[in-house]
């Protein structure tokens, strides 16, 4: 016997019981059918009239079951039914469960443009170059000698002063900017006393950790294992900075590293919007990046150069950015000041080489496209994009050939790139650019492409920011990040309505 229904009732198990031992008089058994005179035969005509005034009742609503013979037997014998519907009949279906939005509630930077983000955006607004002679250390015998360094400094009120002196800057970065992120979102003493820190969370990336701390540690072991510095290792490792902010917040929420390379802050990123989103998390992700050394010399303040035909290489800065991100609701009943509403993302791998991005940019497109998906917003709406652009001849080329492809029909489409004056953050790039895209959204105005003198033959042009600042009203902003081992990654930020 075979059954087939899109419900369950009643009248569905009648007809398959019933019919299981009956024996039809005629081949085509219609609904006015009348069984042989017996004990059996009379109850199921009686049945059958049943039947026939339910289903004449039923027809009157919005569906209705019609039994069949499928079989014709002889006497004694079993007979199979279909049991169908004549019309389709809708599936009762769960409802629909609000997915949660994620905002963004406050911002935290430490960049070689100043430590505030209003004072880092408007140095970006103003074209100025956070890139010059590295003064950290002699490097007069390197080939290269520029980056984007931090020149000044202090955790003073931000990490105890006996903490400050051993750890590595890659955690100071991070731990200053983590706090500043919470002060900024408002997230005072009495708040903090009031929420479920077991739903706090603190995600934290790094390109490569403490490293000044892991080499004076190879250099003291030279001399003796007595020298060493007895926090060398969580101090070096990437995962110690999430670790670290969460003691001081006594957080107890989802908490780990990530590490991809250059994409390593959008990987964050999404991953704390996808714990808020699934109820693990109601608040931070953070990122940060180790300090590093650029590729060129001769006039520091051009040396990064975007898109331009006469760029050598990228130029290496250091820094962190830290976005508190927080669930719509939650920051509504706690009366926070939403900077952004953050959309949705994703990430891919090209799967091609360590440090050469796809030479069709097929990773790349794809990132772009399952993000936007992700997020439910059409090519049309994205209107601005901070690029990953980080100044070299491959990377920049594939990248803007992939955006042409997905949004070279959108004619209000503006493209620009922070590292211009900033240099590569690596692991924090992507938070520090995320919070330039926030601040374009919330100012209505997009820094310049800075050095881009000579773009590249066969550039559209008219698609990136010219040499000084742009007033746009951001409709969706994009904020891309790629990553050494073809790590892909791509976000999505909206003015919160």
């Amino acid at each position: 016997m075979m059954a087939s229904a899109s419900f369950s009732s009643p009248l569905c198990t009648w007809l398959v019981a019933a019919c299981m031992s009956v024996t039809c008089a005629k081949e085509n058994w219609t609904g006015t059918h009348t069984f042989h005179s017996s004990p059996l035969g009379d109850r199921l005509n009686r049945w059958a009239r049943r039947r026939r005034a339910f289903l004449s009742k039923y027809n009157s609503g919005s569906s209705a079951v019609a039994a069949t013979c499928s079989q014709f037997l002889s006497k004694g014998e079993v007979m199979a039914v279909a049991v169908q519907p004549e019309k389709e009949v809708a599936t009762k279906k769960k409802p629909v469960m609000k997915q949660r939005r994620v905002v963004v509630t406050g911002m935290g930077v430490v960049t070689p443009l100043g430590h505030d983000p209003d004072v880092f955006y408007n140095n970006l607004l103003e074209g100025v170059s956070g890139i010059s002679q590295i003064e950290a250390f002699d490097c007069s015998q390197f080939p290269t000698r520029i980056a984007g360094e931090i020149k000044s400094f202090s955790t003073d009120g931000w990490v105890a002063p006996k903490l400050s002196k051993r750890m590595d800057k890659f955690m100071l970065y991070m731990l200053t900017a983590g706090k500043k992120a919470l002060a900024d979102g408002g997230i005072t003493e009495d708040i903090m006393d009031e929420l479920d820190k077991a739903k706090c969370g603190v995600l934290i990336g790094s390109a490569m950790g403490g490293m000044k701390v892991f080499n004076d540690a190879i250099e003291a072991l030279r001399i003796s294992y007595k020298k060493m510095n007895p926090f060398c290792v969580p101090f070096a490792t990437t995962n110690m900075g999430s670790a670290m902010l969460a003691m001081d917040l006594g957080w107890m929420g989802p908490n780990y590293s990530i590490s991809t390379a250059c994409a390593t802050s959008n990987f964050c990123i999404l991953n704390a919007a996808n714990h808020i989103i699934r109820g693990e998390a109601c608040r931070l992700g953070g990122f940060v990046a180790c300090r590093a050394l650029s590729q060129r010399n001769d006039d520091p303040t051009k040396a990064s150069r975007p898109w331009d035909m006469n760029r050598d290489g990228f130029v290496m800065g250091e820094g962190a950015g830290v976005l508190l991100l927080e669930e719509l609701e939650h920051a509504k009943k706690r009366g926070a000041n939403i900077y952004a509403e953050f959309l949705g993302g994703s990430f891919t791998c090209d799967a091609y080489h360590m440090t050469e991005p796809h030479p069709d940019g097929i990773g790349v497109s794809l990132c772009i496209e399952k993000a936007l998906a992700q997020a439910g917003v059409s090519k049309e709406d994205v209107n601005y994009i901070n690029a990953h652009a980080t100044s070299t001849p491959a990377g920049d080329l594939k990248e803007y050939e992939a955006l042409m492809r997905c949004f070279g029909q959108n004619p209000e489409l503006r493209v620009n790139s922070t590292k211009s004056m900033i240099g590569h953050l690596l692991g924090a790039a992507g938070a520090v650019e995320a919070i330039a895209a926030i601040q374009a959204i919330r100012t209505g105005w997009i820094h310049p492409n800075t050095n881009l003198e000579k773009p590249d033959e066969g550039m559209e042009t008219k698609v990136l920011v010219g040499p000084k600042k742009e007033r746009l009203e951001v409709k969706v902003a994009l904020s891309n990040s790629f990553g050494f081992g073809g790590h892909n990654s791509s976000i999505l930020f909206a003015p919160y309505k």
